[in-house]
């Protein structure tokens, strides 16, 4: 697969060693002759240690095969979290270290997740792509506030803390974009 097509969640081979990708930042040149730069995340999925690589579009890298089953998250502890085949039944228990960016989201009842499996070591999990969450604390919302005003910070149930507009209070549910963690709309 080529640099320019890796996304989030991917399973790559670098050097022998299984990484799934965290993050990736695009990079685009200032100039008519630059090559546009993929900087990349990845967390070994063995290690849990985190590598960073940037890549230009045109560079390759290797793809590793993996299953993408659904689950359903049973319960959060303070150091991990168990999840569930839909299918099977079987229960996987991921560290907190190795959710990191996935923690924020994670809520009782969530639908849509799946767990990523290669050669029978689970390799993390993906989120939907949008979760609805309700508004925990949050300032007063303002009469009159149209939706194109001003944003205010608003914390979530997992403490995430997201800028929604101003006419938003406290109590109302809304959807959140799992990618950029920004405010899609309400629920």
């Amino acid at each position: 697969m080529k640099a320019c097509d890796l996304k989030k969640g991917a399973v790559v081979s670098i050097d022998g060693t299984t990484y799934v990708a965290k993050d990736i930042q695009v990079k685009s040149p200032s100039s008519r002759s630059g090559n546009t730069l993929y900087k990349a995340m990845f967390r070994d999925v063995v290690t849990k240690q985190k590598f960073e690589h940037t890549y230009k579009g045109e560079d390759m890298i290797q793809e590793v095969d993996f299953a993408r089953r659904p689950i359903q998250m049973l319960f959060k502890e303070s150091d991990s979290a168990t999840f569930m085949d839909l299918e099977s039944y079987e229960q996987y228990t991921l560290d907190s270290e190795a959710l990191d960016s996935e923690l924020p989201y994670l809520i009782d009842g969530l639908q849509g997740l799946f767990v990523l499996i290669a050669d029978d070591a689970v390799l993390g999990i993906e989120l939907p792509a949008s979760v609805e969450m309700e508004i925990v604390e949050c300032a007063p919302s303002i009469k009159g506030a149209s939706a194109t005003s001003r944003s205010k910070p608003a914390t979530l149930p997992t403490g995430l803390i997201v800028n929604v507009p101003e006419y938003l209070a406290q109590g109302e549910r809304i959807k959140i974009n799992t990618a950029t963690g920004e405010f899609i709309s309400r629920a």
